[in-house]
């Protein structure tokens, strides 16, 4: 992306080569604990901003509940926010061109601790996903700010250390998500969720703009493509909204759905004619010339987008089928952090010294296996059975994750690696979003499904009413403990089929890792991230 920050240099190294940027921002020279200070703001705000794709993953039903609407609505916390932050990416560093990056990232982090507070106090589901919405709108400059401040502020020889503690936030925010979520949602209810990122955004903003904004701001009038933007959110956000709502409205019976479904293809085709033709794309869609880019794209989306879905589905699978709290959901997930952490520099270690497809195949093949291991679950599991799958699953994702990035990265030109990290990061929030919203949809209508097979298959229910009636139950309640019954059975076999459905995605991106061209070049970890 034309405007997208690379992660190893600064806005004005970001643009493009035939563009005069000067610099808008003069950054104080810190040493000492100010520095390290400011490194633990910066890390922070990073990491309150990573943490909201999935802090909401176990406090879909609660707050569902709360509000009177359906799980499916109840994903839409998730996605909102997904899409938001993703639209949000290109736009990113052209703001730091324009009005200076220690200042976009302070306003935004406190605009960010702002809209958390309106989050919390939401009184419909409604008003909570328009809240969530500009949630990702403010959150999405302070991963890639976040990073390049870093970067800028420390000499070279204390970068490795800085970013360090960076990646540590980055690692153990989506992890601790969920684990948190669940405590938090069940002690102190859903709105403390939104809650504790006040003090600690709010704090980071203020000291950030008082410590880093120095120095008068000089006016660059870098290149803006409005128009692209607005195709942009016009073809993504009517995707989305098609998507989340399309079970409820029956899909294509719906003029509403069909309306959508037109609008967005319309915009897409117009966005890539549009960006493809303009002098200062907000999105440089041409790096998808490289082979190796676009299909390692291509397999994001499959295999990112279906791990991000797992970790939406598990959650609602524990709580609405088995009665886990959201406590005790999040504890389940957690486990997924315990392998990963132990494979990460393993998978570091193995991609410098192997062919990287060797290693995100065998990451891609892990995920497939677990999937298909999680496919034959049952409601007599114990909470320890499902923990330990779910810790196996944790190895995979370093093993494709990090070969996958590197591959990519290397698969396009090297002036090209700024537009690549942030087409690569907006592809897979975008794929998680997306994939989120069909596994929720086709969830509930196979467990639809298996209800109704369930119930012409099975002929002792008369037998099952009598029992129970003359247990001293009434004709009523015997009917709501049988529809129990074969409600649970039926979310089980859905969940099941789910992830077999999953698994198969998974073993399609198996074969296509080996289309991908080995790199040629080395690419920094760091900058590729």
């Amino acid at each position: 992306m034309s405007a997208v920050l690379s992660l190893d240099e600064s806005p004005a190294e970001a643009a493009p080569a035939a563009e005069k940027v000067i610099e808008v921002d003069h950054l104080p020279t810190l040493l000492g604990w100010k520095l390290w200070g400011v490194a633990i703001l910066l890390a922070g705000a990073n990491f309150v901003s990573v943490l909201d794709l999935t802090i909401t993953n176990v406090s879909v039903p609660t707050i569902a509940g709360s509000m009177g609407a359906s799980i499916s609505q109840g994903t839409w916390v998730i996605t909102s926010y997904a899409v938001a932050e993703a639209i949000t990416v290109p736009l990113t560093g052209w703001l730091a061109m324009r009005f200076g990056t220690a200042r976009v990232f302070g306003a935004a982090l406190m605009a960010f601790a702002v809209v958390s507070l309106l989050c919390s106090l939401s009184p419909t589901i409604e008003t909570l996903v328009g809240f969530r919405i500009l949630q990702g709108v403010t959150g999405g400059p302070l991963m890639p700010l976040s990073q390049t401040l870093m970067l800028r502020l420390f000499p070279e020889r204390l970068r490795p250390a800085a970013m360090g503690l960076w990646m540590v936030t980055t690692l153990i925010a989506p992890i601790s998500g969920p684990i948190m979520g669940g405590a938090i949602c069940d002690n102190f209810g859903w709105p403390a969720i939104f809650l504790i990122n006040v003090p600690v955004a709010g704090a980071a903003g203020f000291f950030s703009w008082r410590i880093l904004v120095k120095g008068r701001l000089q006016i660059v009038k870098a290149p803006f493509d409005g128009v692209g933007l607005g195709l942009l959110v016009a073809w993504v956000g009517l995707l989305q909204i098609m998507l989340d709502l399309g079970k409820d409205l029956d899909w294509f019976d719906s003029p509403l759905i069909v309306c959508m479904a037109l609008g967005s293809a319309i915009s897409f085709a117009a966005f890539l004619i549009w960006e493809l033709n303009t002098d200062h794309p907000i999105v440089n869609l041409r790096v998808f010339r490289h082979r190796g880019f676009w299909l390692s794209m291509v397999l994001f989306s499959c295999a990112f987008g279906g791990f991000f879905a797992t970790n939406v589905l598990t959650p609602l699978w524990l709580q609405t089928n088995l009665g886990y709290t959201a406590a005790q959901a999040g504890l389940a997930l957690g486990a997924t952090a315990i392998l990963a952490f132990v494979a990460a520099p393993i998978a570091a270690v193995l991609v410098s010294r192997l062919d990287p497809r060797m290693i995100a195949c065998a990451g891609i093949s892990w995920l497939t296996i677990t999937a298909l291991i999680r496919g034959t679950a049952n409601t007599d599991m114990s909470f320890m059975q499902i923990w330990s799958v779910l810790l196996l699953v944790g190895a995979a994702m370093p093993m494709f994750f990090m070969p996958m990035t590197l591959i990519s990265m290397a698969a396009v030109d090297p002036s090209e690696t700024a537009d690549a990290a942030g087409l690569s990061s907006f592809v897979r929030t975008l794929s998680g979003a997306f994939a989120t919203s069909i596994v929720t949809t086709r969830w509930e209508t196979l467990a639809s499904g298996f209800h109704s097979d369930l119930a012409g298959r099975n002929a002792n229910f008369g037998a099952t009413i009598d029992q129970l009636n003359r247990s001293g139950f009434g004709q009523g309640q015997a009917l709501a403990v049988v529809n129990q019954l074969v409600d649970k059975q039926a979310v089980m076999l859905a969940t099941n089929h789910l992830f077999w459905e999953i698994a198969v995605v998974f073993c399609l991106a198996v074969g296509l890792v080996w289309f991908l061209p080995r790199p040629n070049r080395a690419v920094d970890p760091t900058g590729a991230h």
